[in-house]
């Protein structure tokens, strides 16, 4: 059977045909709408699927922020506009007349990257580290969402007492720091004004600064790393997104997980399916393993 997969992000709207075998075809693009409202978001999402959903059975949406009982939620509202509480799961059968599932994208993701390695853990969190930093727990074979589908915003934990004001109100969270946006925030002088990518270039090029705030993105993450093993004892971190993915980024976190207490030690990898994660994993769950969600 096929799935039409859809991932909604701040940036860009993705949907692409999935089918059991994991293969993606027939993938669109469109951007996120500015506006940010319900009636935009709407129309977008129609004219995204509108070609696609005629050859789908199911539809299955991974989407920033928190989804309860089927509709948008966000640990930071503001990010959100207009479209807090929107109704994802409602729309998109609406508009295709599919039964539909819906799901936080870095849960989806982690689900889509524990079957990648399922044959040699069943203890795993994936983290996923771009315009913030998010994450997905699988413990005993079993995607861990929690009743109010907060479980693994693992960038909402305390970085630093003392550090920048995130998003979500805490002062210092890990997504403020160790973030694309939270690297581009702490630039100064030169780099004032740099994203993340053109932070992550310069490093390459040798300038100091770039160097010292990828390098404090990386030490946060460890220390998220290290928690993270003292919590759910996992077996293996996979750890995705633009920044994670960079070029030299995820050894530099392993250098400083490796300086730690052995007992925080964890295997590290990066992510098998890339920026395909969250769609894969969404179809995953839709094609009907709801009972391995917890």
């Amino acid at each position: 059977m096929t799935t039409l997969a859809i991932d909604i992000g701040g940036t860009k709207l993705a949907a692409a045909l999935v089918e059991d075998d994991l293969q993606i075809r027939e993938r669109r693009e469109l951007p996120t709408p500015a506006s940010k409202t319900s009636p935009a978001l709407r129309d977008a999402l129609k004219t995204l699927v509108q070609p696609l959903q005629s050859q789908a059975h199911r539809v299955a949406i991974a989407s920033t922020g928190i989804i309860r009982e089927g509709h948008l939620l966000a640990i930071n509202p503001s990010n959100l506009g207009g479209l807090l509480h929107f109704p994802l799961v409602q729309t998109l059968e609406a508009l295709t007349g599919l039964p539909t599932l819906a799901i936080n994208d870095a849960q989806a993701a982690a689900w889509a990257e524990y079957h990648a390695i399922a044959d040699e853990t069943r203890d795993m969190v994936f983290i996923t580290v771009s315009t913030g930093v998010g994450g997905g727990v699988v413990n005993d074979g079993q995607l861990v969402t929690g009743t109010g589908g907060l479980a693994g915003h693992l960038g909402h934990t305390l970085a630093d007492p003392n550090g920048p004001v995130c998003g979500c109100g805490r002062v210092g969270c890990v997504e403020a720091i160790a973030s694309g946006r939270g690297i581009a925030a702490a630039a100064q002088g030169s780099l004032a004004g740099c994203d993340a990518k053109t932070i992550f270039a310069r490093a390459a090029e040798g300038d100091e600064q770039a160097r010292r705030l990828v390098a404090d993105s990386a030490q946060v993450l460890a220390r998220l790393i290290a928690d993270t093993k003292a919590v759910t004892d996992c077996q293996r971190v996979v750890v995705g997104g633009s920044v994670g993915l960079a070029q030299g980024y995820l050894s530099q976190v392993r250098a400083c997980l490796e300086r730690m207490p052995s007992v925080y030690h964890v295997e590290l990898s990066p992510a098998h399916y890339r920026h395909d994660a969250g769609l894969l994993g969404a179809a995953l769950l839709a094609k009907g393993e709801k009972d391995d969600i917890r």
